[in-house]
């Protein structure tokens, strides 16, 4: 039993700093001078159309994967969420490599500037905080989520089922809904894109 506790100290503290470490170093890769020289207008443009449909197949399996638990198919809903927490996996590396490579896209620039004026602030109107406000929700859920998703599947890997089904209470509608505001966001601010 004393090393049953061990080991779940020891994956809760793995758990912890993973959850730590990845908006860490994506925080780096956004802000800090850091810029991969990929050749402009090449495949890495092709990330964010990339990240949008691993957001969307996400938000199918794990609606599918709801049904799947519902339906006592433990087997398929078990394959379903390994598939999203490797789609998962997928976006993070694809949204690193895309950030760490491309200056960001400013919301209303319509002429590709890099700068949005007044003029263009103007055009875009409220549209421009509806998108603000999505993105920062989707950004801090985002982030939030990240240890409650590895609890959850710790949980359900070393049968830990009562607690597993208390998390997923919270988890899943958070990882719902960062998956569709994902979605969102790229199409709100996908015609800025070079």
């Amino acid at each position: 039993m004393e090393q049953i506790l061990q080991s779940s100290k020891s994956y809760s503290k793995w758990i912890m700093v993973i959850s730590v470490v990845i908006p860490v170093v994506v925080a780096v890769l956004l802000f800090a001078p850091v810029n991969l020289s990929f050749e402009k207008g090449g495949w890495i443009q092709l990330l964010p159309t990339l990240n949008a449909v691993i957001n969307s197949a996400t938000a199918v399996l794990l609606l599918a994967a709801l049904a799947a638990i519902k339906a006592r198919r433990t087997t398929l809903h078990r394959n379903l969420m390994m598939t999203a927490l490797g789609l998962g996996t997928l976006f993070l590396l694809s949204y690193v490599l895309y950030h760490a490579s491309t200056v960001s896209t400013v919301y209303g620039d319509i002429n590709h500037d890099g700068v949005l004026s007044d003029a263009e602030r103007a055009e875009i109107g409220g549209y421009r905080t509806v998108y603000l406000l999505t993105l920062l929700s989707h950004i801090a859920l985002s982030i939030v989520v990240v240890p409650f998703v590895l609890f959850a599947f710790y949980y359900a890997l070393t049968g830990q089922f009562v607690k597993h089904t208390k998390i997923v209470k919270y988890t899943f509608p958070v990882w719902l809904y960062v998956s569709v505001t994902g979605v969102i966001v790229y199409l709100m601010i996908s015609p800025y894109y070079l």
